[in-house]
């Protein structure tokens, strides 16, 4: 029975990473990608926030804080996969800049399909991982579907507009599916999950995450709120395929797992109180402007 769980568990990981790419792709044009990418400074305080600063964040949590290595690998795949398909919904939420979001979104997607085979084994020195097979996987299971949504959005529009909302219930339903089979597989490795520091570490790795990608974000509120977001929303598909694929231990799984939930409950909360600030600051930056007028 625990063998036909986790082959399902498997199964529900390759459905939610296809039907969730495909899901954006038939939502976006090419354009909408492209056109918010032209402020080089900004994509690259984006790039050195996600693929320099955050792992170097996530390998100093794993050396200070005791776990398993299947946890610390876990926590290392959370902070070397970057442009989660979720970020828009929290962005949305948070009245940030939304063109803006699409395309560091799709950036970090991208920028992670290359980085992570290069720079994972280097943080695993212990580990035996073979970097074509990330990068294949990634590519095979990320990338093309996403530029066949692209593609189908940009010659079939109504097809797109009548696919999209299935793909996105689809990957919805098989996210919730894994999550309960990966309770149910793994219930006591939960539980030891909780009564160990991995919790205040996943804590601090979205805590700090956000910190890193705000600060980062200039002097723009809605754009400050993306990028902290952008940021501490970790790319929990692509770290998904990798753990399942490459790593037997069930930590790893669990951790990221854990993580995704807590990047959940954490951030929607963040996105909550930045929506209810943006509407003020404008207000009184209007005033600002009203007043040097007068």
């Amino acid at each position: 029975m625990a063998v036909v769980l986790e082959s399902l568990a498997t199964l529900s990981v390759l459905v939610f990473v296809v039907t969730s790419m495909l899901a954006m792709g038939l939502s976006l044009t090419l354009g909408q990608i492209l056109d918010p990418l032209k402020d080089v400074a900004v994509v690259a305080k984006a790039l050195a926030a996600n693929f320099v600063f955050v792992p170097v964040l996530g390998y100093a949590l794993v050396a200070v804080v005791p776990m398993t290595e299947g946890q610390g690998i876990g926590l290392l795949l959370l902070a070397t996969a970057a442009g989660a398909p979720f970020l828009p919904k929290l962005v949305e939420v948070a009245k940030g800049n939304v063109a803006f979001d699409v395309g560091v979104m799709v950036l970090l997607m991208v920028t992670t399909v290359a980085y992570v085979p290069l720079v994972l084994p280097l943080l695993l020195p212990g580990v035996q991982v073979n970097p074509f097979d990330i990068a294949n996987s990634l590519i095979l299971l990320m990338l093309l579907p996403l530029a066949l949504g692209l593609v189908v959005n940009a010659r079939y529009a109504d097809l797109a507009a009548s696919v999209q909302p299935i793909m996105a219930q689809t990957s919805t339903t098989a996210l919730v599916f894994l999550v309960v089979l990966m309770l149910v597989l793994n219930v006591q490795n939960l539980l030891a999950v909780l009564g160990t520091g991995v919790l205040v570490a996943l804590l601090a790795f979205v805590a700090g995450a956000f910190a890193i990608g705000y600060l980062l974000g200039g002097d723009a509120t809605d754009r400050k709120s993306v990028l902290g977001l952008g940021t501490a929303q970790r790319n929990i598909s692509a770290a998904l395929v990798v753990g399942a694929q490459n790593f037997q231990d069930p930590d790893v799984l669990t951790v990221l797992l854990v993580g995704a939930l807590v990047m959940l409950a954490a951030l929607m909360v963040a996105s909550g109180e930045l929506g209810k600030r943006t509407p003020r600051e404008r207000g009184q930056s209007a005033q600002t402007t009203e007043s040097v007028d007068d």
